[in-house]
C-alpha cells in the first residue's frame, strides 16, 4: 500500500523505443507470473469516469456502502494523488474462469457461490504476484521505482485504468469485456516509471442486451451501470441488514454474489484463459454447496470452513441469512425441520429471514413453529417477519 522507496525518475528522459522495450519486458514478466491480461496506461486522471461515479453517488446507487464518498471517488480518479510523481499505471488481470459446474450428488437443496469467490482471497493472491513483478522490475532496472499496488480494496478506478490500457471495453453489465471473456480480477501498479502506453479498445456491445434481460432484479441500467441496491452481489455481500422483502425471491439459490450477467454474455462462451493458481474453486464447500449444513453453521465452523475465502466478507450472519432465503426459494419441504431449528438462531437477522423462508414453504410444521416463535420473540423486526410469514403460510392451500 505504501509507496516504495527509490529514485524519483528512474526512466526520466528515455526515448520512446526504450519506454516501449521496458513496457514489453514488464508484460512478458507479468504473463510469466500467471496474469492473463497486462496493459499500460498513463497516470492522467479519469475525469469522465469520475463524473459518472459522482452522478451514481448522487442517485444513491451505492446503498449502504458508506465508504464510497465523493472524496474517495475523486481520489480514485487521480493516480498522481495516490502516488505523487506517478507517470504510468500497469494493469494486470487474473482469470478466475472455472470448469463448467456440475451439481454434486448431495441430498437436499443446493446453493450457488459466485465463481470469483470459490478459491482463495484474490486480494492477497494478486497483491503477492504484483509485488514479485515489482521486485523483478527492480532487479531488471538496477534501481527500485516508486510504486503503489491496488487490488480492489484501495481507491483506484481499476476497471477504468484497464479499459484505457487496452485490455477490453465496458459491457452493458459494467464488466470489462476482453477477448477471453469477463471472468477476470484486476490489479494495478501505479508507478513513476514513464512507460509506453497501450491504445484503448474502441468497441461496444452493439444491440446485444442479454445481460440486461437476464438480470434477476433489473439492476443494470443506462447501458453500462449497476444499481447496487438491486444487485444480488450487493444484497448477499455488502448489505448488512435485512434483504428487501420484494427482492428475496429474485435471489433464487445465490448465497454469495451472482454470475448471471456474465453467464449469458457471448464473450464468455467457449474456452478462455485458465484460472490463476489459487483461484480454482475449493472442493469444500464447492461452488454449489448443500444449503442445510450451511444453515446450521456456528461461528467457529463458519470461520474454519471459509478461512482465506472471500466468503468471509459476508460474515456468518450474512451468509446464513442468504442461505435461509435460498431455502425459502427452493420449494423443498425437506428444509423445514432445519429452518424450524434455526428460529432459535442467536442473530435476529437470521431469525427474521428464516421466518420468511418458512412462510414461503408453509405446511403444518412451519405454521406451528412460526406461532411458537412469535409467542417468545422480543425483537420488534423479527416479530414483524414472523407475523408476516405466519400470514403467508396460512394463506397457502
Amino acid at each position: 500500500m505504501n509507496p516504495a522507496s527509490g529514485p524519483s525518475d528512474p526512466c526520466s528522459g528515455v526515448d520512446t523505443s526504450s519506454r516501449r522495450e521496458l513496457a514489453d519486458w514488464i508484460k512478458r514478466e507479468a504473463r510469466a507470473l500467471g496474469f492473463a491480461l497486462v496493459g499500460i496506461t498513463t497516470a492522467e486522471p479519469f475525469l469522465e469516469a469520475e463524473q459518472r461515479a459522482l452522478a451514481w453517488l448522487r442517485e444513491g446507487r451505492q446503498g449502504e456502502m458508506a465508504w464510497l464518498t465523493p472524496q474517495r471517488m475523486r481520489l480514485a480518479a487521480r493516480p498522481t494523488e495516490l502516488l505523487p510523481g506517478a507517470r504510468s499505471v500497469i494493469v494486470v488481470g487474473a482469470s478466475y474462469r472455472q470448469e463448467p459446474e456440475t451439481a454434486p450428488a448431495a441430498a437436499g437443496p443446493l446453493g450457488r457461490i459466485a465463481r470469483y469467490a470459490g478459491g482463495e482471497d484474490y486480494h492477497d493472491l494478486l497483491r503477492a504476484r504484483m509485488a514479485v513483478l515489482v521486485d523483478r522490475l527492480t532487479h531488471h532496472l538496477g534501481v527500485r521505482p516508486r510504486t503503489r499496488l491496488f487490488v480492489d480494496s484501495s481507491p483506484l478506478l481499476e476497471r477504468e485504468a484497464a479499459a484505457r490500457a487496452g485490455l477490453g471495453f465496458y459491457g452493458k453489465n459494467s464488466m470489462l469485456l476482453s477477448p477471453g471473456g469477463s471472468y477476470t480480477l484486476l490489479g494495478a501498479i501505479v508507478t513513476d516509471l514513464e512507460l509506453e502506453p497501450d491504445t484503448p479498445v474502441v468497441k461496444d456491445c452493439g444491440q446485444c442486451r442479454l445481460c440486461l434481460d437476464a438480470c434477476p432484479t433489473g439492476a443494470l441500467y443506462d447501458g453500462h451501470a449497476v444499481d447496487a441496491t438491486r444487485c444480488l452481489s450487493y444484497l448477499t455481500i455488502e448489505l448488512r441488514g435485512p434483504i428487501p422483502t420484494e427482492l428475496r425471491p429474485a435471489l433464487g439459490n445465490w448465497i454469495f454474489g451472482c454470475d448471471v450477467c456474465q453467464e449469458v454474455c457471448p464473450y464468455n462462451r467457449g474456452r478462455g484463459p485458465l484460472p490463476l493458481d489459487g483461484l480454482r474453486a475449493r472442493p469444500s464447500p464447492g461452488p454449489q454447496p448443500a444449503l442445510i449444513p450451511l444453515l446450521e453453521l456456528d461461528q467457529a465452523r463458519f470461520s474454519a470452513l471459509f478461512r482465506g475465502s472471500p466468503v468471509k466478507r459476508a460474515k456468518r450472519r450474512g451468509l446464513v441469512r442468504n442461505v435461509a432465503v435460498a431455502l425459502g426459494n427452493s420449494g423443498d419441504p425437506a428444509a423445514v425441520p432445519a429452518l424450524v431449528r434455526a428460529l432459535a438462531d442467536p442473530e435476529p437477522l437470521v431469525r427474521g429471514h428464516v421466518a420468511w423462508a418458512l412462510g414461503r414453504l408453509s405446511g403444518g410444521q412451519a405454521v406451528s413453529a412460526l406461532r411458537g416463535a412469535l409467542a417468545l420473540e422480543v425483537d420488534p423486526w423479527v416479530r414483524a417477519e414472523l407475523a408476516a410469514a405466519l400470514r403467508a403460510a396460512q394463506r397457502v392451500p
